[in-house]
């Protein structure tokens, strides 16, 4: 850091952070709001309304989930999302399809105890708890967010190269892929009960070099804390090169295995879904075009502000990721 350098295309500036906003997870946060005597059952009888109700009103200042930042990892181009933007507005069809009702929905959502599940062509299959995945090296990476749907967001994301998480287990020779398994809870997630044509859990997969990548990302954190329930909480993955629903949430298993996985969206609408689902201007989805997007800017009393972007090839990441995809612009699989 102290010769001058030359910033690549993809590298973001401090400006470009989404404002600071504090989050809540109810298990981890239990000291700070003053409740840690509270026990499990307790919270099953009633405690964790207390909690989720300062969630939803002003918390207070929380401790911060400890990470420096990766400054290898920014953007140059993007205008700054401003809080709350990033916490009310997303897609989690577990809870609705209503992206600006997710976060009160998700609000009393917790996976407590929690660990992930690995298993499939690993050396130490087994339950991994979160404690564990960040130990492996935590970090604060600030990445382009690109959804299917058009929109966009601009995150500062803390986690741990999936890459690591791997290495830690021990993938087995002629492993060719990876694949996640969302959360299944319908007691707690209304769109579970409720959209049953859905195939329930949410389930996503990754090619082994594509999980491999250094960008790709085991995610615990947002904004310097953990993550609340409406962006994934506890653990998700970010494939910030690929549209946003390859980047699963509440991930609780983690396959590797030799045969090529199904994947949710591609199982739902194969005509609309490829299984790669890079992002890819010139290819446009059956139904809109994906040249452009509207980057969200902020949310306010006025309501929602996007501002419009063009759309960069594999969502700015080309430098990075293109090599993975020598036929690419060719007819996708």
């Amino acid at each position: 850091m102290l010769k001058p350098r030359r910033k690549p295309s993809w590298e973001l500036p401090e400006s470009a952070l989404t404002d600071e906003q504090a989050y809540l997870n109810r298990r981890r946060f239990l000291a700070a709001l003053g409740l840690g005597s509270i026990s499990a059952g307790a919270l099953a009888l009633g405690g964790r309304n207390l909690i989720e109700r300062a969630a939803a009103q002003d918390a207070p200042e929380l401790a911060k989930l400890s990470a420096k930042r990766n400054a290898a990892y920014a953007v140059a181009e993007r205008s700054q999302t401003a809080a709350p933007a990033p916490m009310r507005y997303n897609n989690f069809y577990e809870f609705t399809t209503n992206k600006e009702a997710v976060w009160e929905l998700a609000q009393g959502f917790s996976l407590d105890p929690y660990a992930l599940r690995v298993s499939g062509m690993v050396e130490k299959p087994g339950a991994i708890p979160l404690e564990t995945v960040e130990q492996l090296g935590l970090e604060e990476r600030i990445y382009r967010f690109r959804c299917v749907e058009a929109w966009s967001m601009t995150v500062p994301w803390i986690g741990v190269p999936l890459r690591k998480l791997l290495e830690h287990v021990g993938v087995k020779p002629g492993a060719k892929y990876v694949s996640f398994v969302s959360f299944y809870d319908p007691k707690q997630a209304p769109g579970q009960r409720t959209q049953t044509w859905y195939k329930w859990p949410y389930y996503e997969a990754l090619r082994l070099d594509e999980a491999m990548s250094d960008l790709t990302l085991l995610v615990t954190g947002i904004y310097g804390r953990r993550l609340p329930p409406q962006n994934g909480a506890p653990l998700r993955l970010i494939v910030p090169w690929k549209y946003g629903f390859k980047s699963a949430k509440s991930i609780v298993q983690l396959k590797v295995t030799d045969k090529k996985p199904p994947t949710f969206w591609h199982d739902s609408q194969p005509k609309e879904y490829s299984w790669l689902s890079n992002v890819e201007p010139e290819v446009p989805h059956p139904r809109w075009s994906q040249a452009r997007e509207r980057h969200l800017t902020k949310k306010g009393a006025a309501g929602l502000s996007f501002e419009e972007l063009e759309t960069l090839p594999y969502n700015g990441y080309a430098q990075q990721v293109a090599k993975l995809y020598p036929g690419a612009g060719k007819k996708k699989k």
